[in-house]
């Protein structure tokens, strides 16, 4: 059966009477006390709220020094470059790529759908793999490959070539974001696992923010010399970036807790402490895969619902509309006459959506895992009421009126999909009590999701429909109301596992 939550006001899990998977590394005897509390009953200070170290004992505040110095720095930079590289193409699409490459109807998102694939191929194994292999070395790993292709697309000469190419950097960005999950809920407690994937994942955001910026600049400045086109120079940038990052993760990004030695910054009782803290919360380690253990792990509930959540919302999500609106100005004849937009416009215009969903997600994180005790599902609930009114706005607002409006609209956009990070982290909270299960979980959850991606635009979000979308607009509010829907199933799904362990406790 599967474990249960902690508690009725707590998303965690704690296992059942089983061993924590590594026993050489997790008797008791080897473990220093720690000083934990329940997130439901933590008595937290005003300065705990805005950092939870605050709170802790001057032992855990140094672990945690160091776990952020090397593993959160580590993943925020990484995911920021990951993020650069995937959105150069959208950005190069806008400043020459469509023209020089002829990539006319729906060829941009044909490129996007051949990335897509090779993400989606790459995730699960790479999770499966991080169970068993050091972490230390396959991101990094991977993050160097999908530098040199990054570098290898600038070269492009045709449609062809740039499909080729994003499906192996696709591939090769696989494992980052639901390694880095998984790895992340490896390290971190309910009360500090949301504020930290959070901003690990506002710095992709930044990196979405950072194109636009970069491929202005590289349009501007170097749009010609040397006889490459200014898109061009964005990819050679990227990849000039991307490498030493890449480089620097083998010294600092750490491996797992229950590793002989997860990293050269922890000494031995810093290591300790780190295993008995995870214990604590009840998030296990390292497995064996014995039959019992493969019969455990694929008829639990939890592999075949818990994924759907993150699927249904990170697709609810809409494609925004506003550098086709903006572009969609200058045509010929123009919709509104007198008023067009020039490139930099289309390019930087659209930044502050970003920023605005970055300071969201941040306040989501820390009203989470502060006041909301570790609750996750509270604020996946209002993103898709809010994601749900958006929609509904934009289908009845007049295209081409009150322009400062539509400026409004698209920079408010994205806020409902602010709690997207915590999603994931329910996944691993929900399922601590199997290490196997949890990677699992986390890699199909984003692996599911981005088949969706591959699949539905190509539909639902075609690049001539915009900038209206009708049909891709229709398509999230379906999808908005069943990640409610899907919300409420876990919801109670949770609550018959507790009453059977009440039941089991004889409460």
């Amino acid at each position: 059966m599967a474990s249960l939550d902690r508690h009725l006001d707590s998303d965690a899990r704690v296992p059942a009477t089983e061993k924590d998977g590594d026993s050489k590394h997790s008797t008791a005897s080897a473990l220093p006390e720690v000083r934990y509390q329940d997130q439901a009953t933590q008595q937290q200070s005003w300065l705990g709220y805005l950092w939870d170290t605050a709170d802790l004992g001057p032992k855990e505040r140094r672990l945690l020094l160091k776990v952020d110095a090397s593993l959160l720095v580590f993943a925020s930079l990484g995911y920021f470059i990951k993020n650069l590289d995937q959105s150069n193409i959208q950005n190069a699409f806008f400043a020459g790529m469509e023209e020089d490459l002829e990539m006319f109807g729906n060829q941009l998102v044909h490129a996007t759908s051949f990335w897509t694939a090779g993400y989606v191929v790459g995730q699960v194994p790479i999770n499966i793999l991080l169970t068993r292999a050091p972490p230390q070395i396959v991101i990094p790993t991977l993050e160097l490959l999908w530098g040199f292709v990054t570098l290898a697309t600038y070269s492009v000469r045709d449609v062809r070539s740039l499909h080729a190419l994003r499906f192996f950097v696709g591939l090769f960005e696989s494992g980052f974001y639901p390694g880095m999950q998984y790895i992340l809920a490896s390290w971190y407690t309910p009360r500090e696992l949301g504020k930290r994937t959070t901003l690990f994942w506002a710095s992709g955001s930044l990196g979405t923010m950072f194109s636009g910026f970069l491929q202005t600049a590289a349009y501007e400045r170097l749009n010609g010399v040397n006889g490459i086109a200014g898109w061009r120079w964005l990819l050679i940038i990227d990849a000039i970036v991307t490498l030493p990052i890449a480089v620097l993760g083998f010294a600092f990004l750490p491996n797992h807790p229950w590793s002989k030695r997860p990293s050269f910054w922890l000494n031995a009782e810093e290591v300790a402490l780190a295993r008995a803290r995870m214990k604590a919360i009840g998030r296990k380690g390292r497995e064996p895969w014995t039959q019992a253990k493969f019969h455990r792990t694929f008829t639990d509930w939890r592999i075949y619902v818990l994924p759907f959540q993150y699927i249904i919302g990170y697709n609810a999500g809409v494609q925004s509309p506003m550098q086709y609106w903006m572009k969609s100005f200058n045509a010929t004849p123009p919709p509104v006459p007198g008023v067009s937009w020039t490139v930099a416009q289309i390019q930087l215009y659209p930044l502050p959506t970003t920023a605005i969903f970055a300071v969201a997600a941040i306040i989501a994180a820390w009203l989470s895992d502060g006041p909301a005790k570790g609750r996750r599902w509270p604020f996946l609930l209002f993103g898709g009421v809010f994601g749900l009114i958006m929609d509904i706005v934009w289908l009845k607002m007049p295209l081409y009126t009150n322009i400062g409006g539509h400026l409004a609209y698209f920079w408010l956009i994205m806020l409902g999909a602010a709690s997207g990070a915590l999603s994931l982290n329910w996944v691993s909270e929900i399922c601590s009590d199997d290490n196997e299960l949890r990677a699992i979980t986390v890699a199909l959850s984003n692996d599911l999701a981005y088949v969706v991606t591959a699949v539905a635009p190509n539909f639902v979000w075609k690049t001539t429909a915009f900038p209206r979308a009708l049909e891709g607009y229709h398509w999230s509010i379906g999808m908005q109301i069943l990640s409610l829907l899907w919300t409420f199933l876990i919801l109670r799904l949770l609550w018959r596992d507790r009453q059977k362990l009440r039941a089991m406790q004889g409460l």
